[in-house]
C-alpha cells in the first residue's frame, strides 16, 4: 500500500504538491489519467490509440531525452490534445542528485517540453529540490501508481490495484514505457472500463 497510495502523514512534506485532483464536477466523480516516462515509438502511440476509442484526454510526464529522440511521438501527444508534464531531461532520482544538477536537468527538459507541471521521477524529491521549482511549476504527485511497470506483478495485479485504490480526485499513474508494456495493454482498457462502470468521469490536471 506504501507504493501504491502514499500515506497522508508523507504528503504533508510536501504541502506544496498537488497529490489529488477536483473530486466531482458537475455532480460526476472525477480521475485523472497520467501517463510517465515517455514519449517511445514502441508504447505512446497506443496509448494515444486507445486513449482515442474511449474520448479520454489524460496528462503526459515526458521525459526530456525521450521528447528530443522521438519529436514527432511528442507532437501527436500534442495534437491529440493531451496535456504535457515535465519529467525531468534524464530521468532523474531526486534523492540521489544535488538541488543545481537537478533544477537545471528539469530546465533542459523544459526547453523541449514546455509545460507548468512537473512531476518527480520516482515521487521523491528533496526540499531544497522542491522549493526551487514550486516558483516555475506546478509540481504533481500522484493519489495512485498502478504499478505497471513491476515485473512483479501481472495485468490482474496492476487492475486490482485501480479497482483497490482509486477514489473521487484521483490522479492515477501509468507509464507509457518499455518496462510497462507487458501489463499495460491489458490493465489499462479493463481500468478504464471498470472506472467508468463505477461512475468515474475523466479529466486532465
Amino acid at each position: 500500500m506504501f507504493i501504491e497510495r502514499l500515506p497522508e502523514w508523507l504528503r504533508r512534506f510536501a504541502r506544496d504538491a498537488v497529490f489529488m485532483g477536483e473530486p466531482e464536477k458537475d455532480g460526476k466523480k472525477r480521475v485523472y489519467l497520467t501517463f510517465d516516462d515517455g514519449p517511445i515509438p514502441e508504447v505512446t502511440p497506443r496509448v494515444l490509440d486507445l486513449l482515442d476509442e474511449y474520448g479520454i484526454k489524460a496528462t503526459f510526464f515526458m521525459v526530456g531525452d525521450n521528447v528530443r529522440k522521438h519529436p514527432d511521438v511528442y507532437e501527436e501527444v500534442k495534437r491529440r490534445g493531451h496535456r504535457l508534464g515535465n519529467h525531468t531531461m534524464h530521468h532523474l532520482q531526486g534523492l540521489h542528485e544535488g538541488r543545481d544538477r537537478y533544477v537545471e536537468d528539469v530546465a533542459e527538459a523544459d526547453g523541449y517540453i514546455g509545460s507548468d507541471l512537473f512531476r518527480p521521477p520516482h515521487g521523491w524529491l528533496k526540499k531544497s529540490q522542491r522549493r526551487s521549482l514550486a516558483g516555475k511549476y506546478r509540481i504533481v504527485m500522484y493519489d495512485l501508481v498502478t504499478r505497471d511497470y513491476s515485473k512483479w506483478l501481472n495485468a490482474d495485479e496492476v487492475f486490482e490495484n485501480v479497482k483497490k485504490y482509486a477514489r473521487p480526485g484521483s490522479i492515477i499513474v501509468f507509464h507509457d514505457s518499455l518496462k510497462s508494456l507487458p501489463r499495460l495493454f491489458d490493465a489499462l482498457p479493463r481500468s478504464i472500463e471498470w472506472l467508468r462502470k463505477e461512475g468515474y468521469e475523466f479529466d486532465t490536471l
